[in-house]
């Protein structure tokens, strides 16, 4: 008898290609590429069955510095190609690369119905509130008054929320996570590579060209600690640099209280992700700056069937009943013309 041969161990350099990689110097996307190419091979599916697919953006070069299957496709589009492709062949690891140009403005409509359809793929969306590739105009979650070469007065627009708009939508899994903090960032994205069902990461990341102080509130020493909160299960939500604050309920909205004040951890709100309905992970998402700290980690993670494994039991169930078919047949199914 013959024995099995195990696999061979692979490593970050097994998912580096042999492209140069070329960002700008101290774009953060740099650290989002080193951290996935870091993380895949803990997660352990071989490289012949993952794809990455990108749309238009500085974002969208990721495939080709990715040692897998890679599909640079057209604006806005790469969930529509990451749906058909898993449909296709389910046994694939497929990761959409977009930004909040391309998945949230021209790309919107194909995001939300991947969400809603709890498709098996994970969406990865770099957000630096700017279009970089096109040099510099204002982007869906460009802050009001900001002023860029689409904008010389200030953006008039209301800024999109990529968390919210995810949980709107019913993603199983929404998450949020930045390029500087490369534990949590790593952390976050094996945790999406494992779960069943659309997986949703809005990265802060920051474009050192047109919008380098975009995140500073966040990654500052002297305040990141008083403007963001790092939610882990079943933890209380607390924060600050002396971990003196935190979150509780005040009838149906939250507030910041002081720890120090005669508060107790016990009346804070408990972190948790399984919640069926998302009415606590929308509240979370809805607490922005200055007024509350910004929420870190994974805001919603429950379970739900995949669009693509009720595809194939409705596949089965097809072929169960009529037969595999023929195609020459299903050509002449329907009726027929002739032209001359």
């Amino acid at each position: 008898m013959t024995e099995a041969v195990a696999a061979p161990k692979l490593t970050r350099k097994d998912f580096t290609s042999d492209q140069e990689v070329r960002w700008c110097p101290g774009c953060g996307d740099y650290a989002i590429l080193a951290q996935m190419q870091k993380i895949l091979p803990e997660v352990g599916v071989a490289r012949e069955d993952i794809v990455f697919i990108s749309g238009i953006g500085c974002s969208s070069r990721f495939p080709y510095y990715m040692n897998t299957y890679g599909i640079h496709s057209i604006h806005g589009r790469a969930p529509t190609l990451a749906t058909g492709l898993k449909l296709a062949n389910p046994r694939l690891s497929v990761w959409v690369i977009t930004g909040d140009g391309d998945g949230l403005s021209i790309g919107g409509n194909h995001l939300l119905h991947c969400l809603r359809r709890n498709v098996d793929i994970k969406i990865i969306l770099f957000n630096n509130r700017i279009y970089g590739l096109t040099k510099g105009q204002y982007s869906p979650t460009s802050l009001p008054g900001h002023r860029t070469k689409t904008t010389p007065m200030g953006s008039v627009d209301y800024a999109f929320n990529p968390l919210s708009v995810a949980l709107g939508a019913e993603a199983t899994f929404v998450a949020r996570t930045q390029d500087t903090n490369i534990k949590h960032l790593s952390e976050v994205l094996n945790r999406a590579a494992r779960h069943k069902g659309t997986a949703f990461v809005e990265i802060f990341q920051t474009c050192v060209v047109y919008h380098e102080h975009a995140w500073d509130h966040t990654t500052d020493p002297e305040t990141r600690d008083d403007n963001v909160v790092f939610m882990e299960e079943g933890q209380p939500l607390v924060f600050g640099r002396n971990r003196d604050k935190g979150l509780r309920m005040k009838g149906f909205e939250p507030e910041v209280v002081a720890l120090d004040g005669g508060v107790r951890e016990s009346e804070l709100l408990v972190h948790q992700t399984g919640l069926a309905n998302t009415s606590y992970a929308y509240m979370l998402s809805r607490m922005e700056n200055p007024h509350f700290p910004l929420p870190f980690g994974v805001l919603r993670d429950v379970s739900r069937p995949t669009y693509d494994g009720l595809v194939d039991i409705q596949v089965a169930q097809a072929v169960e009943k009529q037969g595999a078919g023929k195609l020459a047949n299903l050509y002449r199914s329907s009726d027929l013309w002739e032209v001359k």
